[in-house]
């Protein structure tokens, strides 16, 4: 099993605290997947959040300890929905 999927089925550990729309800290961070003045979306303990927003900027980002400080308008915030688990109905023979 990857790592990115054990932290993720470990207990959450994750936070979300917004100060005013204009700065957001972010606990039990996994990975940063992808950055833009407009859009961030992280990949945490409780699945991917995707913060949308106005002149973003990355105050602090320490993978240590998971945590992500963000600064910029704020506009939105959304987690990603889990893919639903595909099971297959047919048998394949050997």
């Amino acid at each position: 099993m990857e790592k990115r999927e054990k932290e993720l089925m470990q207990p959450s550990a994750h936070s979300v605290t917004i100060e005013g729309r204009r700065r957001m800290r972010i606990t039990g961070v996994i990975d940063v997947e992808s950055f833009q003045e407009d859009e961030m979306t992280v990949i945490t303990q409780a699945g991917a959040l995707t913060v949308w927003g106005e002149g973003l900027k990355l105050g602090k980002l320490n993978p240590e300890d998971g945590q992500v400080l963000l600064e910029g308008n704020i506009v939105s915030i959304e987690y990603e929905q889990p893919e639903p688990e595909r099971r297959s109905f047919f048998f394949r023979k050997k």
